[in-house]
């Protein structure tokens, strides 16, 4: 599975962006799949997961309220709805997925990335 991420930009506080992961190779739809960012000098860090038939999600406090992930297994894609955005929110953002049926906010548990798109927010 490859995974290509878009979306990402630069938005002013308070603003609001999608992101969107398209999967090719192979459907993705029995995978669970997330979304993780990383800023500068920090590590890369869990942002949202969601179950590979949509039912089960779980969010990072950092972004409950604020962002929504989603997916359309029927067009191998997968979203990350951002808003009410931040200045700390300011990271590249990757998606990933894995076969298994757990959603881990661990990066060690997803097989396959993206290549990450950057999102920058302004204060």
């Amino acid at each position: 599975v490859q995974l290509q991420a878009s979306g990402g930009g630069l938005v002013q506080s308070g603003g609001s962006l999608r992101l969107s992961c398209t999967a090719s190779g192979r459907s993705f739809r029995s995978y669970t799949t997330g979304w993780f960012r990383q800023a500068p000098g920090k590590e890369r860090e869990f942002v949202a997961g969601i179950s590979w038939s949509g039912a089960v999600k779980y969010d990072a406090n950092s972004v409950k309220g604020r962002f929504t992930i989603s997916r359309d297994n029927a067009r191998d894609t997968f979203f990350l709805q951002m808003s009410s955005l931040k200045p700390e929110d300011t990271a590249v953002y990757y998606c990933a997925a894995d076969r298994s049926r757990d959603i881990s906010t661990s990066t060690a548990h997803y097989s396959y990335w993206g290549q990450g798109t950057l999102v920058t927010v302004s204060s």
